[in-house]
């Protein structure tokens, strides 16, 4: 055994959303924080923040009002993790961490109690609730449909402006699109690459020079999600002075230059506030010790650190994030080995449509909780009382399908936060 034996009150297991979510939470209210888990899955993040915008899936409507669509989904389906959350602690939850984003260099925007949609990569409309301020322009921009010039860059995969104005040409007469060659760039345009080049002057200047020759009078520039890694207002600023024009970003395909953002302001925010972060190491064993209290073995390629901890929030995600793992015989739980609700066999994980509207049912596996989101035993009780779940690896919920991945990420943290602090 080598390296060191750290102690907290609470380690929060997992670096996704709902992971720097529950490290937020905790250190804002005076909790000493431990984070531990490898860095990557937030990096798959879009950047924007989802709350809530379809129900019930079978019909793939789209809400306008993200507070009127928790509220049918709590009627219609009590078991879903929104069901244990009053609607002022979920507004509570998304104030705090917009605000904490915004302090750490990534502002967001939205209409208030109002759901946004904005195009993506694919050329079709999404519909969320807060984008990055960068993307907030294009918003406006789809809504209203002025002459608009959409630009990608000759090397980048997964983003074609040709496509995208393809698509929505019917609606969006006075769309048009122009593919550039950025100088000094040849092969693959990768987007960390392509953000931190053009943080200098002299790659800004000359996107400029690249752009001019294509305009035809369009008051509105969309661009890939490229435009600097950490000091995008500038370039923006820039950019709009130098075209004569407003200038919006559109995200782009995972891994996205979004995530990445995300992670860096996290990264960023997260140690001002005393969290401890372990974002190299793996949880590779727990132990409960007589007092209570977790005794956790961390470590990467060795075993090298010992976190012992009065309680913990399990944030690890889903099938990606490794936090459930799929075998033969059925998904169990990785770090803890606790029960999962699942479909008894594997033939019933799918429905016969692949595509089917409402989803497959092992979309919805995952642990079932308590009101305070402790998860349960097999005996239907906490199986440990200072145990905390946030996030995908929740049971009775289909993030993707219902748009509310940040807004199920974000509340289930604050509310297991709470909960650790209450005592359960």
């Amino acid at each position: 055994m080598k390296g060191e034996t750290r102690t907290c009150d609470l380690l929060i297991i997992g670096t996704g959303m709902a992971g720097m979510a529950a490290a937020l939470f905790a250190a804002k209210k005076g909790i000493t924080t431990i984070q531990m888990g490898l860095p990557g899955e937030i990096n798959f993040a879009s950047g924007l923040l989802d709350l809530m915008a379809v129900h019930p899936l079978g019909e793939n409507r789209p809400w306008k009002n993200p507070w009127a669509c928790i509220q049918a989904l709590v009627r219609d389906e009590p078991v879903h993790p929104y069901g244990r959350i009053a609607p002022e602690d979920i507004r509570a939850a998304f104030s705090e961490i917009t605000e904490f984003l915004a302090a750490f260099g990534l502002p967001y925007a939205g209409y208030g109690s109002r759901n946004v949609q904005l195009l993506t990569p694919a050329g079709t409309v999404k519909t969320t609730y807060r984008v990055p301020l960068s993307m907030w322009k294009g918003v406006e921009a789809w809504r209203d449909k002025p002459a608009c010039l959409l630009v990608d860059f000759k090397g980048m995969k997964g983003f074609s402006a040709r496509q995208i104005t393809e698509i929505q040409k019917p609606d969006w007469p006075g769309l048009r699109s122009a593919r550039i060659a950025l100088p000094g760039f040849k092969g693959e345009a990768y987007p960390v690459t392509m953000a931190r080049a053009l943080e200098s002057p002299d790659t800004g200047t000359a996107l400029v020079e690249a752009v001019k020759p294509h305009l035809r009078g369009e008051s509105v520039i969309g661009f890939p999600a490229f435009l600097g890694f950490e000091d995008t207002a500038r370039l923006i600023a820039f950019l709009e002075t130098e075209l004569g024009a407003q200038v919006f970003e559109i995200p782009t395909m995972p891994p996205s230059l979004g995530g990445l953002r995300l992670q860096r302001a996290f990264e960023k925010g997260l140690p001002t506030l005393g969290v401890q972060a372990l974002y190299q190491k793996q949880v590779r064993g727990v132990e409960r010790l007589a007092s209570g209290d977790f005794r956790f073995e961390s470590g990467g390629a060795d075993l090298d650190t010992l976190v012992r901890a009065k309680g913990a929030v399990l944030a690890t995600g889903r099938f990606f994030g490794k936090g459930l793992h799929a075998g033969r015989t059925g998904i169990r739980e990785t770090v803890f080995g606790l029960p999962v609700r699942q479909p008894e066999s594997r033939t019933e994980w799918h429905y016969p449509d692949f595509l089917s509207p409402e989803g497959h049912p092992v979309n919805r596996a995952g642990l079932e909780t308590d009101e305070w989101f402790r998860p349960l035993g097999k005996d239907g009780t906490p199986a440990y009382k200072n145990l905390f779940a946030a996030g995908s690896i929740l049971a009775h919920q289909d993030w993707t399908r219902m748009k509310c991945g940040s807004g199920l990420a974000v509340a289930t943290a604050f509310k297991a936060v709470t909960g650790f602090l209450s005592g359960g």
